[in-house]
Formats: structure tokens, sequence, C-alpha cells
């Protein structure tokens, strides 16, 4: 699934609203990940404090959100522009490219909670495939 010039700009007009949050929803979705799939605190057990809005939380979710900033940057070649990040989770942190999914739900919810008058179904959509493109290119070098 392709992104449309149309969805290209749906997500910077979005983004330009979302990104002087972004800190503050990282911290949402990660929180939300980390509480509804358990299995995900897997990958975090080094952290003293994995309970919601903690401060290695805070920190991992702003380090996503300039992820995904970095991504809406590069918009139109997510897998070139994206190959440090691919790499480095999958032959580094080894992390399963299933949770990139589960990750993007999670910030989908927290997008729409947090933008309701802005997260009409255009946007919706856009970000969909949007976050499913990012999450393809995360994981490009496992294959």
């Amino acid at each position: 699934m392709s992104l449309t010039v149309k969805n290209k700009d749906t997500i910077k007009s979005f983004w330009a609203k979302v990104a002087p949050r972004a800190e503050e929803i990282g911290t949402d979705a990660l929180s939300r990940m980390l509480v509804v799939y358990p299995q995900t605190k897997t990958y975090f057990s080094h952290w003293k404090d994995l309970s919601p809005g903690s401060a290695p939380v805070r920190k991992h979710g702003k380090t996503v959100m300039s992820g995904v900033a970095e991504a809406v940057s590069k918009i139109d070649d997510l897998t070139n522009g994206l190959l440090t990040l691919s790499e480095l989770h999958a032959f580094q942190l080894r992390v399963d490219p299933a949770n990139f999914k589960i990750l993007s739900h999670n910030l989908l919810v927290v997008l729409a909670i947090q933008f309701p008058d802005d997260f009409t179904p255009e946007v919706h959509v856009a970000m969909d495939k949007f976050l499913s493109a990012l999450a393809l290119a995360l994981s490009e070098k496992y294959r």
C-alpha cells in the first residue's frame, strides 16, 4: 500500500500539529504498549521502572517520536531514509518486527484521543498507511 501525494500532504499537515506534543504522545503510546502488550517489556528489562510515564518510558517515547519525525521528513523514500534505524533494530536491538505494528497501533490510539477534532477519517487512513510503511521500512534489514 503506497502513500499518495494527498496522503503525504495530509501526514505532513497533521504532523505539524503533533510535533509540539511529540514527547507526551510518545510517552503515552509507549506506556500503553507496555501495559496492553506486556510481552514487549522483554526489550526493556534493563530499565528499573517500566511503569506508565516513568523516566525511562518518557525518554524512549521521545526517542520513538524523533524517529517518526525523521520518517515524516523522509516520507518520499522511507526504506533508504531509515536504513540506519532498520539496522539498529535488526542487528543490535534485535526487536521482533511485529512490535513495530503494535507500537503503530498504540500511536494511532493516542493520536485519536489527543487530537479528536483533527483526527478525521482521512487523517486516520493516511497515518495508518504511513505507520505501516514506516514499520515495513524498519523491517527492511530483517529480510
